[in-house]
């Protein structure tokens, strides 16, 4: 299992667009994804679970990483994070 922790920049955090680019991008990948905010933790392909979490700007996120590509899916998921949130 791989992951990583990382603050959004995104003024206005994961909203509908990031979060459905985000569950796309995932479903490349055949590692489980998820993403937790505080105690509470998702599937990143369920775009609605996502959008629930109400991650706001200034806000760290942990992104867990596991199965057999998952380093694909690590640096993938990383370099997402950093160009698109």
């Amino acid at each position: 299992m791989k992951e990583f922790t990382y603050t959004i920049k995104d003024e206005q955090g994961i909203h509908a667009r990031p979060a459905s680019i985000l569950a796309k991008e995932a479903k490349k990948y055949e590692s489980s994804i998820t993403i937790s905010k505080g105690e509470k933790t998702v599937d990143v392909t369920r775009l609605m679970a996502v959008m629930g979490l109400c991650v706001k700007c200034g806000q760290d996120v942990r992104v867990e990483i596991d199965g057999a590509d998952e380093e694909a899916a690590f640096e993938g998921m990383k370099a997402f994070f950093e160009e698109n949130l």
